[in-house]
């Protein structure tokens, strides 16, 4: 899905090479394998008729606070707009709020317009801007956002 979804989230954001070095650094087998088994992370997908629409990945308890981290959250872009990001944003904050997390937290690239406003709409708000080197001399612009929940 990853495939399908980060050419028409970054596509006019990140260049080419940057998002074939991202892919690999983070949607590699071996890479999925370390976010999962050394570092907590937990993945969600969403369906509709058995077809796989979206993904997001989480961890809870980020940097030994009491917040839950959304890693990746990504919609198909033909499923786009039919509540998916929603649903999994309501499951994330459930189960948040089950684990006694204080809120949700984001990073999200600052020209993704599109994903900045739907973030917005759901009540997030920028709380930092970051630049993140990520290897390769590639970097990560973003804001972080933030959920009380």
């Amino acid at each position: 899905m990853a495939t399908e979804t980060w050419p028409s989230a970054f596509g006019k954001i990140l260049s080419q090479e940057q998002l074939a070095y991202m892919m690999r650094e983070m949607y590699s087998t071996s890479a999925l394998k370390e976010q999962m088994e050394k570092k907590g992370h937990r993945f969600l997908i969403g369906y509709e008729e058995r077809k796989a629409l979206g993904f997001t990945s989480f961890e809870t308890n980020y940097l030994e606070k009491p917040h839950l981290k959304i890693h990746k959250l990504y919609i198909l872009p033909e499923a786009q707009g039919k509540g998916l990001g929603s649903r999994f944003l309501k499951a994330l904050e459930t189960r948040g709020q089950k684990e006694a997390m204080k809120s949700l937290e984001l990073n999200v690239n600052k020209y993704n317009k599109q994903a900045l406003d739907f973030y917005y709409k759901m009540g997030f708000k920028k709380f930092r801007e970051e630049v993140i080197p990520i290897g390769n001399g590639f970097v990560m612009d973003d804001f972080s956002l933030i959920k009380p929940i």
